[in-house]
């Protein structure tokens, strides 16, 4: 049964017409009638059904309007950069006694960093890291020498873009605090990434099927693109 806030909501704004995230956001952030600082959510569908293969997309990228989430950092890496990850932020750091932890079940971290030289190690976790989405991967930039950029990336507004097997794509662009041309700035980073992994694909025709976005306790609403991705 729903609540007496929730049945304030509009109703059927599913059926709506699709409108602009600049038009729709303000309205959004009038749903948000809760205590806490809601979240604003995309959710994408795209064409990954081709005739020759499955379309799958993972990729990185920073939100130039930063965003709300505190992301705890684990670093597998030499001894002789543990200190610099440290430093950086990071609050899992370890080589081997790290990995062994892994391989035990005790992961402490919300996004794993490793080094291309520890990285043969680690590689055989794959069982244990792949299906939390932990495995470090260098087309997302999480394997590098450079841990104090990706620690610093990993916390200051990065998310993943990744698709499930249905083709279905979920992130936040921010939360009802943040400003409208923040929120929008982030949004349109988002459709630009999608916009560069279409053009490095096979895709036939345009990649988002459709679009939604909706705060975390409120009603989703239709986006009009402005632009065919």
């Amino acid at each position: 049964m729903s609540s007496k806030r929730f049945r304030k909501l509009p109703e059927k704004t599913r059926d709506l017409n699709a409108d602009t995230v600049e038009k729709l956001i303000p309205v959004l952030k009038q749903n948000c009638t809760t205590k806490f600082d809601e979240s604003l959510d995309l959710s994408l569908q795209i064409n990954n059904k081709q005739k020759k293969s499955e379309i799958n997309i993972r990729t990185v990228i920073n939100l130039p309007g930063g965003n709300s989430k505190k992301v705890k950092v684990g670093v597998v890496c030499e001894d002789n950069k543990s200190q610099e990850a440290r430093d950086a932020g990071a609050e899992v750091v370890g080589s081997d006694e790290l990995i062994e932890e892994i391989k035990a079940g005790n992961i402490n971290f919300e996004k794993l960093i490793c080094t291309p030289g520890m990285m043969i190690k680690l590689s055989k976790l794959g069982k244990v890291l792949g299906p939390k989405g932990l495995m470090p991967n260098p087309k997302l930039g999480s394997v590098t020498n450079d841990v104090k950029k990706a620690i610093t990336d990993a916390k200051s507004g990065q998310v993943e873009i990744r698709n499930d097997k249905d083709g279905n794509i979920g992130l936040s662009i921010g939360n009802k605090s943040f400003s409208d041309d923040k929120l929008i700035m982030n949004f349109k980073a988002v459709l630009d990434a999608l916009e560069k992994e279409k053009s490095n694909s096979t895709i036939k025709g345009d990649l988002i099927k459709q679009a939604f976005i909706t705060s975390t306790m409120g009603v989703p609403y239709k986006i009009k693109l402005s632009k065919n991705i």
